[in-house]
């Protein structure tokens, strides 16, 4: 699958990107990871601060790389999660952990399944990755992105 194929079956939609919405989307970001870091609040609360970094970090990457998930339909967290080898190069090992806590995080929001301090470690060690990963992509192939005011 391509990025091009997402945007012909409806997916993904073209989109123009900003550095001050990938700057708004970063700082999301770093206050999500570090809502994590507060040991004093449900591990429910710290995995879903968690997970939202993660599709922060997609959703940034995939605006970087001039689309934006089509949200009118179900299942962009999907598409998100499925471009990520696309647009950051993450690897299938990485992937598989990752779409696994987005379907945990699916089950936990539907069924009310319990989080374990391990998938809050999980998925905050897998937000912190990414958002490494897309930091040096953004200046590598993105710098304009980074740099406010633009």
């Amino acid at each position: 699958m391509t990025l091009q194929n997402l945007l012909r079956i409806g997916k993904l939609k073209d989109h123009l990107p900003t550095a001050a919405e990938v700057l708004r989307l970063l700082a999301a970001v770093e206050r999500n990871l570090a809502d994590v870091a507060v040991t004093g609040i449900s591990d429910e609360t710290r995995f879903d601060a968690a997970y939202k970094a993660i599709m922060q970090c997609a959703l940034a990457a995939m605006m970087a790389s001039g689309y934006r998930p089509s949200t009118g339909e179900t299942g962009h967290h999907v598409t998100l999660i499925q471009s990520l080898p696309l647009t950051l190069g993450v690897d299938n090992a990485a992937w598989v952990v990752l779409d696994a806590l987005r379907r945990k995080r699916n089950s936990n929001d539907y069924t009310g399944d319990v989080v374990t301090p391990e998938m809050v470690a999980e998925c905050a060690a897998q937000a912190n990755m990414l958002h490494r990963t897309l930091r040096q992509h953004l200046q590598k192939h993105h710098p304009q992105l980074l740099e406010a005011g633009k």
